[in-house]
């Protein structure tokens, strides 16, 4: 038995039988045969350590899959929930739009009530029982987001003033409000009903202009 060559990579003890005389034939043996034992076991080491080799970019390539699947995932989840979140939001403006409406709906059954109780204000009939009822009203619409608009010297906006009166008078320097002849009710943007008014712009005094007509008819 022989020692292995110094620089001769194994995992563990290798045992060679180089005797010439093979103990279970008796035959004379082959110088080759006891050659190719040991070029069969090297050729062993040299497989294992290119195997080892191969797997190593194997793992490599397998965790680089792994973040590019985790990065999709998360990316996924994420946009996921921003859709949650808007799904939500528009859930919620959806639901304020109904409430909204459905509110306005009952509310302007209630302005020719509305209207009645503020023309007994203005003719101090507003008294006794019928006072505080009104007054009750009032408080109730205006807590569910009713506002009373509509007062003299405003400046005319036809988005939420209706004109039904025109003249000119020289104590305005724009369009503006001179009469309320029914006021106007809206929740937050909604107008449920424009203010009815009459309207002055700039002009000559009335004596000169007549009727406001004047102007026109020279």
């Amino acid at each position: 038995m022989s020692r292995p060559n110094e620089g001769e990579e194994r995992d563990g003890p290798v045992i060679r039988d180089n005797r010439r005389i093979d103990p279970k034939t008796g035959e004379v043996r082959s110088p080759a045969a006891g050659a190719a034992g040991a070029g069969a076991a090297g050729k062993a080491g040299a497989a294992g350590a290119e195997s080892a080799a191969e797997e190593t970019p194997a793992m490599d390539e397998e965790a680089v899959a792994l973040k590019t699947q985790l990065a999709e995932r998360t990316a996924d989840l994420q946009r996921l929930q921003a859709e949650y979140a808007n799904y939500r939001k528009r859930v919620e403006r959806d639901k304020g739009t109904i409430r909204e409406h459905a509110v306005g709906g009952v509310l302007n059954e209630l302005l020719p009530i509305l209207d009645d109780i503020g023309r007994a204000r203005d003719h101090d009939e507003l008294t006794g029982g019928f006072k505080s009822v009104g007054e009750a009203l009032e408080a109730t619409v205006g807590k569910l987001g009713l506002e009373k608009y509509g007062e003299k010297g405003e400046p005319f906006d036809p988005t939420v003033h209706e004109a039904l009166m025109h003249s000119y008078s020289p104590d305005v320097s724009e369009t503006s409000v001179v009469d309320v002849l029914q006021p106007g009710y809206r929740i937050g943007e909604r107008v449920l009903r424009p203010a009815r008014v009459a309207v002055a712009e700039p002009g000559p005094d009335a004596d000169e202009s007549g009727d406001g007509q004047g102007d026109e008819n020279e």
